[in-house]
């Protein structure tokens, strides 16, 4: 069966997401566009994974969960989990090597931690648009050998992506690449490539999803099987919206 998938989406907790659009924004908004699988990826943090697991349930979506976790070179990089306890536990460690926030950087209004029903439970005062000690091959080591799919974010863009921070598209254990637009010959180096809306504000939900085609049963369980979303994207079998 074909699933639209978007697995790379902000909340209110992103230094740079709209206050506006908390994970039951996200959840309804990604339900009535049309989409079946929505993962969270607020900027190096999970925090606000608990709230959408239960705001996906109630609109009867599927979800993964997890980070953009930026690299020491500002190279973005998404980290999926099944389950919001595993991206929460990644979250932590991440944390523990995020570079120290610049005074006056962080507005009190900012990085809002919520409840699935939008009530504010911490703003959170750590500044989680710096990036990690961790380089991006670290990074994505990391990622992996905790069980998280791996998958290096805009890889096309000349702000946070792999080819224009480092050079090219290393070498890694990805599970795809996403990027904004069509890739040239030999960019994405045989690894699958999907889109994905980076939705930082409300009408930026579902703008970039893709389909992903798995069998009837990825999502028979109460969690997702990561191990069918690694293996489809793994043998490609993906359409993206600016395929002919």
């Amino acid at each position: 069966m074909l699933v639209t998938c978007d697995f790379h989406n902000h909340s209110c907790l992103s230094p740079c997401g709209s206050l506006d659009q908390p994970p039951s924004v996200l959840a309804r908004l990604a339900c009535a566009r049309g989409l079946n699988l929505v993962a969270l990826t607020d900027h190096n943090s999970a925090l606000n994974t608990p709230a959408f697991a239960e705001c996906a349930r109630r609109e009867g979506i599927s979800a993964l969960y997890g980070m953009e976790a930026t690299s020491r070179e500002e190279v973005h990089v998404l980290c999926l989990f099944a389950e919001p306890q595993a991206a929460l536990e990644f979250g932590k460690f991440l944390l523990e090597r995020l570079s120290p926030t610049p005074r006056g950087l962080v507005r009190p209004d900012e990085q809002v931690v919520v409840d699935a029903d939008d009530n504010v439970i911490e703003q959170y005062g750590v500044y989680l648009g710096m990036a990690l000690t961790l380089d991006y091959d670290d990074l994505c080591a990391e990622a992996d050998s905790w069980g998280a799919l791996v998958i290096p974010a805009h890889i096309d863009r000349p702000a946070f992506g792999a080819i224009s921070h480092l050079g090219f598209l290393p070498e890694g254990p990805y599970a795809a690449v996403e990027a904004v637009r069509p890739l040239p010959v030999g960019a994405s180096r045989g690894y699958t490539v999907i889109t994905g809306s980076d939705a930082h504000y409300p009408e930026h939900i579902a703008r970039r999803p893709f389909r992903l085609e798995l069998p009837d049963t990825w999502n028979a369980r109460s969690t997702i099987d990561l191990a069918m979303i690694r293996a489809a994207l793994g043998s490609g079998r993906v359409l993206l919206p600016f395929d002919s």
